[in-house]
């Protein structure tokens, strides 16, 4: 196809092809003459992750370079090509806590990661958030949510193994654009979910108490 076709396909201006183009996030396509290129599948394909990697990852084009190079090597690190991306997603962090206390909590998460068994980086920016997090809610003396996180770990470990299942068996560009997509509207979808469980939960339980108390 030529590059106005893989505009319309794609939904991706042609000078925004050309910057990508450019920037090496896509590879050039199929000289037919001197000034013109065809493109196939795997350009449109290659569009979808940018478009998913800007638009819903946020991540900047430095970035994106970096993670298209390492699907373009022969034998590409899937593992670290998703955890760069997964990472460079932008964090919904709380405030931050006084340093100490975020230091204490890192403690936390790493005794945390050692109970389950969880096999993480040291630099995982995740780390410092749920351990700000921890900070945040002994500040405000929410110790309830920390006395029983490993009982939301076990649900977050459920939650990522579902994800990764969805993922797991797609070609490796699709692998990146799944879980960009799932994890980062995943979260949006877990919340929800667990807002809904919420009422319905509390109208059980408070709704029966009441009928009781009658």
């Amino acid at each position: 196809m030529r590059i106005a076709e893989l505009s319309d396909r794609s939904g991706v201006a042609v000078p925004t092809i050309k910057y990508y183009l450019r920037e090496g996030l896509l590879p050039a396509g199929e000289a037919v003459r001197a000034n013109q290129a065809r493109y196939d599948e795997r350009h449109l394909q290659r569009l979808r992750l940018i478009r998913v990697l800007i638009d819903v990852g946020r991540l900047p084009v430095a970035t994106i370079r970096d993670l298209v190079n390492d699907l373009d090597q022969p034998d590409p690190d899937l593992h670290h090509a998703l955890g760069r991306a997964l990472q460079s997603a932008p964090p919904n962090a709380p405030e931050p806590a006084a340093a100490p206390e975020v230091s204490a909590a890192e403690a936390e998460v790493e005794a945390l990661l050692g109970r389950h068994g969880w096999q993480v980086s040291e630099g995982a920016p995740a780390r410092r958030r749920v351990a700000e997090v921890i900070a945040a809610l002994r500040r405000l003396g929410n110790t309830e949510m920390v006395d029983v996180i490993d009982r939301y770990a076990k649900a977050a470990e459920d939650v990522a193994a579902v994800d990764l299942g969805l993922v797991r068996a797609a070609e490796p560009e699709m692998v990146l654009y799944r879980a960009v997509v799932g994890t980062i509207l995943g979260d949006a979808l877990i919340a929800g979910l667990r807002r809904l469980a919420q009422e319905s939960l509390s109208a059980e339980i408070f709704h029966d108490r009441k009928d009781s108390s009658d």
